[in-house]
């Protein structure tokens, strides 16, 4: 009993309050978010935090900062609310415990009294024979003199939930339909031995609660489907679940050397992403690419775009690499999608302290405002911004011997000294003047532009790449540039 066609669309977004989000599990929230948006229906915003040894208080805010920093506009959940509240599971084990007192009184459940070590001996056997190492069902019909003696012995039970002895197949909404036999789906733990739930109880059972429609989740999650299917099951015999939610497995998101990328891969960090300034539109129009296409010809496109489009039909099941060369070239075109006025203010972090080497009054804001088109035009992501503009605002430019090497060739003390005296000349309101002062140098000692216009990059911004030179030129000022190029001239005399 799947969802039923045409029914109203529930998704749900639950991850683990457990250290920072990664990129992995916003790609599972864009695609669930996408998926609410195209149907006109509902995203749930859950929280899993039953795991107290895990879980954190600074995780959660980092959650919910995340999500707003993403766009990620949910319709229940935390600061929101709902009618299904409350939307964090530490929050509701007063439900579970109800769940799973009424899984045990109608034998859908039982207490399962092995030890760890008996467990291990007997997994051992079984795998020696060949055989499926799952549990064996050893407490399934224990006696009452059995629990007895169990209980002489200060055992103190896990609750197992009963799974049926039948074949489980189901459509997978990536994958196609697939089916699982039950001796390789054994009856598996739902409450701790301290009365603590587990998210094979917990997660089914909200999805239940909250009435989710469609669950759309990684691929690590496909082999606890069947046993969620089951019990499912179980749930809508006892009247607490109405339906069995349709699920769809993401592919794995794999980083360096085809290996699945991990919360502990350095790249997988949201936080770097943002910190080095990833427009949240630039990031998740690659990550949708992780598995989905609007295309075949198109990799570039809004949030909007996507989500008229989204289809999780056309979700590819094979594990997506993650490029990070590719991502950076995608958020450069969104970079180049914003409005000059956005753009601008969105670079504001990173020409502000820590970021900025400049003492805070020496930033210009007419001299920002007039390099900043020039600079858009330049970025993969808007940290870069810090070191293309620094030598507007720091009193000298950087020193960085490597650019210097490169750049002053002999004979460059000859060529500045022409360019000064060509630039002296030239009209300072337009870049095109000064571009043809340097060019009339250059021919004048035999150089293309290119090679002209090396060493004055250099004396001026201390670097080889960056801005538009002339641009650059026009925006610093006729002034600081020539007392830099005499700086250098003097540089190379010594």
């Amino acid at each position: 009993m799947a969802s039923a066609p045409g029914s109203p669309v529930r998704v749900r977004f639950c991850p683990s309050p457990t250290g920072n989000p990664h990129v992995g599990l916003v790609r599972t929230a864009l695609f669930n978010w996408a998926f609410a948006k195209h149907h006109q229906g509902t995203l749930v915003f859950r929280i899993e935090d039953t795991d107290a040894a895990r879980d954190s208080e600074e995780s959660y805010t980092q959650l919910l900062d995340s999500m707003r920093w993403l766009g990620f506009d949910w319709d229940e959940g935390p600061e929101v609310g709902g009618p299904h509240a409350p939307y964090r599971q530490s929050q509701r084990m007063d439900l579970y415990k109800d769940v799973a007192a009424k899984l045990l009184d109608a034998g859908h459940a039982y207490r399962c009294y092995c030890s760890q070590e008996e467990l291990d001996t007997r997994r051992e056997a079984a795998r020696a024979a060949g055989k499926p190492s799952g549990y064996d069902g050893h407490c399934r019909e224990l006696t009452d003199a059995q629990v007895a003696e169990y209980k002489a012995q200060g055992r103190e039970p896990i609750v197992r939930f009963r799974m049926p002895d039948e074949t489980i197949t189901f459509t997978d909404l990536v994958r196609g339909e697939l089916t699982f036999t039950p001796e390789n789906v054994p009856d598996y733990g739902i409450v701790r031995a301290n009365g603590a739930p587990l998210y094979t109880l917990v997660n089914p059972v909200d999805d239940a609660l909250m009435e989710i429609t469609h669950v759309l989740r990684g691929e690590d999650l496909l082999s606890s489907t069947p046993r969620q299917i089951a019990l499912y099951k179980a749930l809508i015999e006892l009247g607490i679940a109405q339906q069995i939610p349709s699920f769809g497995h993401l592919p794995y998101v794999m980083g360096e050397g085809n290996k699945k990328l991990s919360k502990r891969d350095p790249q997988s960090s949201l936080n770097l992403y943002r910190e080095r300034g990833f427009l949240p539109e630039g990031l998740l129009n690659y990550l949708s690419l992780l598995g989905w296409s609007l295309s075949a010809d198109q990799d570039v496109f809004t949030m909007d775009e996507m989500i008229a489009a989204f289809d999780i039909a056309d979700v590819n099941p094979n594990p997506a690499r993650f490029d990070l060369k590719k991502c950076e070239a995608i958020n450069g075109d969104h970079i180049r999608m914003l409005d000059v006025k956005d753009f601008t203010e969105r670079c504001r972090p990173w020409l502000q302290a820590p970021f900025a080497p400049w003492a805070p009054e020496a930033f210009d804001e007419a001299k920002w405002q007039a390099i900043a088109p020039h600079a858009q035009t330049r970025l993969k992501v808007l940290s870069e911004i810090t070191d293309n503009v620094d030598f507007l605002f720091l009193p000298e430019p950087v020193k960085d011997e490597a650019s210097w090497t490169k750049a002053m060739k002999e004979g460059s003390d000859a060529l500045l000294r022409t360019a000064r005296e060509k630039l002296e000349a030239a009209d300072w309101t337009s870049a095109e003047s000064l571009k043809e002062a340097v060019l009339a140098a250059g021919e004048a000692h035999g150089l293309k532009l290119g090679k002209a216009q090396a060493p004055v990059r250099v004396a001026v911004t201390g670097r080889t790449v960056g801005l538009p030179l002339f641009e650059s030129l026009e925006v610093l000022g006729k002034e600081k540039t020539l007392a830099r190029i005499d700086a250098a001239l003097a540089k190379l005399a010594a």
